[in-house]
């Protein structure tokens, strides 16, 4: 499991690790087999709605002493141009590519649907003239 915060304390339990720390966005991953997480899941269960048990999100980040991310969608789309520009250029992927792989939809499908996103998102942000 994945967490992504803006601050973490400077000493993480055992069973979470820093993966990829930026100034405004720390990716932690988190052991969820690790049996001092699961401990710590039993004793923040609570009932979230009538019949559903589990642990709140913002409940366990507190307690860690993480500060949640909310990254905006821009952060969100750059993160997922980039992630597609990988993909594309991978050798696996282009493997498959060569044994034949013909998907309805493609690497350049997905990035132009982003793409488009991004358009929308500046057409709105700007004031109407």
């Amino acid at each position: 499991m994945k967490l992504y915060a803006k601050t973490i304390p400077q000493t993480l339990p055992a069973w979470a690790t820093t993966v990829t720390k930026s100034a405004d966005l720390i990716e932690i991953e988190i052991n969820d087999e690790h049996p001092d997480f699961q401990s710590l899941l039993e004793e923040l269960e609570t009932e979230i709605e009538p019949g559903t048990i589990g642990v709140k999100a913002e409940e366990l980040c507190s307690r860690l002493g993480f500060d949640l991310s909310n990254p905006n969608l821009y952060q969100l789309l750059e993160q997922a141009q980039t992630l597609i520009s990988l993909i594309a250029t991978h050798p696996d992927y282009r493997q498959l590519l060569d044994e034949g792989y013909q998907p309805d939809l493609n690497i350049a499908d997905a990035q132009t649907a982003l793409t488009y996103l991004e358009w929308d998102l500046e057409r709105n942000r700007e004031p109407s003239a």
